[in-house]
């Protein structure tokens, strides 16, 4: 299957936390999307692996992606080599996404910006025809997607593109809401984390509400990029 944008995130709820919206957005217009996670966030405070599996599965159903995986890389832990770019590479090439979606460069939790250069780098490496992989048996063809955007999580950095995801965040809120474990519940008996508190659940649209401010709609997110932006057009610009 090719996917028109695969959205990859460190941990479950990366991907909803921080562009859900863009996402819900461009499957109304019928893109293909897929989300790959790179652990299961066994080392969260709050619930288990096993919950999060569930809760990843129940928001993806909510988004409507066409598929979701976990590549089960240690949680905290994983790095940036050889083995690492190998899984990720075998995803792209089997998915031949024309956008990838990544960690923020730069962020609170360490798997974040660790995340976001094992992702950008595997990117460039999957484009590389010397550069060997099989999947269920066959060999895989080059490819690398045409933009890499890194999504915004725990810091406001200064995005370089602000998309207008006007009529989506209640598809978006939805979705986060599906880790029930993770976030703001008045009933759980689960220790305080830092996403756990209302604060923390309301920034998620007040965010969305500044950066639309910023580009006069009413709701946006925010992406970095590692190279510059280009439009055919001046006009193509709002």
């Amino acid at each position: 299957m090719k996917l028109d944008i695969l959205a990859i995130g460190a941990h479950p709820d990366d991907v909803e936390l921080s562009c859900a919206a863009t996402l819900a957005k461009e499957i109304s217009r019928g893109k293909k999307v897929g989300i790959l996670d790179l652990t299961r966030g066994e080392l969260g405070t709050r619930g288990s692996a096993e919950l999060r599996d569930q809760e990843a599965k129940a928001a993806a159903e909510i988004l409507g992606v066409k598929v979701r995986h976990n590549l089960e890389f240690s949680d905290g832990f994983f790095v940036n080599n050889v083995a690492h770019q190998l899984e990720i590479i075998k995803m792209i090439r089997k998915y031949r996404p024309d956008v990838v979606l990544c960690n923020a460069i730069e962020d609170r939790h360490i798997d974040h910006g660790k995340g976001a250069q094992l992702v950008a780098d595997s990117c460039f490496l999957s484009g590389l025809r010397k550069i060997e992989t099989i999947c269920k048996g066959h060999n895989q063809h080059a490819w690398r997607p045409k933009h890499v955007y890194h999504y915004i999580q725990w810091k406001n950095l200064d995005p370089d593109v602000i998309v207008d995801v006007t009529g989506f965040m209640d598809k978006k809120i939805e979705a986060v809401k599906a880790y029930k474990s993770q976030f703001f519940n008045e009933e759980s008996k689960e220790p305080e984390t830092p996403i756990s508190s209302n604060n923390f659940f309301e920034s998620i649209t007040y965010r969305a509400k500044d950066l639309g401010r910023l580009t006069g709609v009413e709701y946006g997110e925010g992406y970095t990029v590692n190279r510059h932006v280009a439009v055919d057009s001046l006009f193509d610009l709002k």
